[in-house]
């Protein structure tokens, strides 16, 4: 089921100009912030870098049988099964299992508004807006807002009273090694816990809500038709961590594994499913600095271009006093704004890395003018070792 309703509003040229003039103030901000992003994004990157490296060249390999005391204080890698002295439960619906985490996932059934706006240039520099805004019920792992609706009317949700949970085990094994919750949480490999019909009356048991309860498709379905679902019904499913093997780069403390202190600056914990050798899971650090750093020099790349396209949004506006000007000026700022993002993020990541790495951007930069120098004085003895041509004869 769903309905939708139009608004039209209009906002003169005078009013769009103000706007764009609050435009130019964000565009600034954007702009200095994005400087300031990427810069810093620079330096953590040669942190992590630094650290990594001071990571790889101190770990040491460790038994999981027992725990060596001359390993107390130092980076070591250890790798073997996790073990648990309890199990995993879901009080609520009676959920018992075997493993390291035990993820709840709830879904409600209701009401969600969406809005799509189609703006057009009126001759004389105004702006009219028709937004269609649509209702639909939906499934949906948080609770939606109704009183935000632009038409709240008819479109009430009912609090969610049942919401996601996660169960892990307060401790863990790794033969003579204990896991605390921090090393825990790093421990990935969740998989689709389904449910059996044969759990249903211990799920029953357990349920103390109103709702009919039924087992569709390894979830547990809060509803009275399956097949219909009506507004504040719940499908709720599961996830298991399973027990396995783990490997782990830490500080040993006693028998326990802490966060290592870099002298870079990064405290280091690492955790792999399966058996990963050290050099492998530094290896894997490594790679993903390197894509966070560049994802992180992309968006800002992308943030700069919308800061600038904010900053010369006026001159757009003003021209829109005949639309086909204005779009042409928006297209012509939005090429500006694109270019002066590359050059002002380009230069801000070439000081960072003088700042943070100056021997290294020294030696690019060096090597540059000396790759520069050598195609000149190339090009300028090719040229002088060239026949003349004399007039008139072809040699």
């Amino acid at each position: 089921m769903s309905d939708s309703f139009r608004e039209v509003t209009s906002v003169s040229w005078f009013g769009r100009i103000k706007r764009a003039v609050g435009g130019v103030i964000f565009g600034l901000l954007l702009i200095v912030l994005m400087v300031i992003g990427l810069f810093w994004n620079e330096g953590r990157a040669v942190q992590t870098a630094r650290s990594l490296a001071e990571g790889a060249g101190a770990v040491v390999s460790a038994s999981a049988d027992s725990v060596d005391a001359a390993n107390d204080g130092r980076l070591v890698h250890v790798s073997g099964p996790v073990t648990a002295d309890s199990g995993l439960s879901d009080p609520d619906f009676g959920i018992a299992a075997q493993g390291l985490r035990l993820s709840r996932d709830v879904e409600m059934y209701q009401w969600k508004e969406e809005s799509k706006s189609e703006t057009t240039k009126k001759l004389g520099g105004g702006e009219e807006t028709v937004t269609t805004y649509s209702y639909s019920k939906v499934w949906d792992d948080s609770q939606i807002d109704s009183s935000d609706f632009k038409k709240p009317d008819g479109h009430q949700n009912p609090p969610m009273a049942i919401h996601s949970r996660t169960f892990q085990i307060p401790e863990g094994k790794l033969s003579a090694f204990t896991l605390d919750t921090p090393v825990l949480d790093r421990i990935e490999g969740d998989k689709d816990y389904s449910l059996s019909a044969n759990q249903s009356a211990a799920i029953k048991a357990a349920y103390s809500g109103t709702k009919p309860l039924g087992i569709v498709d390894g979830k547990i379905y809060l509803g009275a038709d399956t097949s219909v679902p009506a507004l504040g019904d719940y499908r709720i499913g599961y996830e298991l961590a399973p027990l396995g093997v783990v490997s782990i780069v830490a500080r040993q403390a006693g028998s326990r594994f802490e966060p290592y202190q870099t002298v870079a600056g990064d405290q280091l914990l690492m955790v792999d499913t399966g058996t990963v050798p050290a050099d492998k899971m530094f290896a894997e650090a490594i790679s993903a600095n390197t894509l966070i750093t560049w994802l992180l020099r992309a968006a800002g790349l992308l943030l700069l271009t919308i800061g600038f396209a904010f900053f010369l949004s006026p001159i757009g506006v003003i021209l829109d006093v005949i639309p086909f000007l204005g779009s042409m000026a928006r297209m012509g700022t939005g090429i500006i704004a694109f270019f002066l993002a590359i050059l002002v993020g380009t230069t801000t990541i070439a000081i960072a890395w003088f700042w943070y790495r100056p021997l290294l951007a020294a030696g690019i930069l060096a090597a540059g003018i000396i790759a520069a120098a050598a195609v000149y004085y190339l090009g300028r003895s090719r040229k002088a070792a060239a026949p003349a041509v004399v007039p008139g004869t072809g040699t």
